[in-house]
C-alpha cells in the first residue's frame, strides 16, 4: 500500500524521470516506479538487469547511513543502485539519461535471470507481508 500512496505523490523530478524511462527508448527496458525489493521500496527498478534508480532531495543528506544500509540490501538481492540528486533530474535531464542508458547497457550485456529473480522477489515480499 505505501508503494501505491508513493506512486501517487510524486516529486516533480520523479515525474520527470518516470516520463524519460517509460518510453522504453532506454534500451527496450521496462522499468516500474516505487517498486518493492525487499523490505525497501525503489524509486525506479529494471528487474530484467537488476538496475534500481534512486532519486535524492535534500533530506537524503541526513540519511546517509541508512542509504548505506539501503544499497547493501539491495546489492545482496541482486540490484545495482544509481542515485541521483532531483536537482540533476530537473536541470541535466539528458546526462542523466545517458549515465542510466551506460549503466543499464552494461548489466544487460551480463546474463541474468529475470523472471527467476521477479519471482524470488514476489515471493519475499509476500514472506515479509504481516
Amino acid at each position: 500500500m505505501r508503494a501505491k500512496a508513493l506512486r501517487q505523490t510524486q516529486t516533480d523530478a520523479e515525474k520527470l524521470l518516470w516520463y524519460r524511462l517509460r518510453d522504453r527508448r532506454l534500451l527496450d527496458l521496462k522499468f516500474r516506479r516505487q517498486r518493492v525489493i525487499g523490505k525497501y521500496i525503489a524509486d525506479f527498478a529494471c528487474v530484467e538487469i537488476g538496475l534500481v534508480i534512486e532519486l535524492d532531495g535534500g533530506q537524503h543528506l541526513e540519511q546517509l547511513a541508512y542509504e548505506a544500509q539501503r544499497a547493501a540490501e539491495m546489492e545482496r538481492l541482486g540490484f545495482r543502485t544509481l542515485r541521483f540528486w532531483d536537482n540533476d533530474v530537473l536541470k541535466e535531464t539528458d546526462a542523466v539519461m545517458e549515465k542510466i542508458r551506460q549503466v543499464a547497457e552494461t548489466l544487460a550485456l551480463t546474463p541474468t535471470l529475470s523472471r527467476k529473480r521477479e519471482r524470488e522477489q514476489c515471493k519475499q515480499t509476500r514472506n515479509k507481508a504481516p
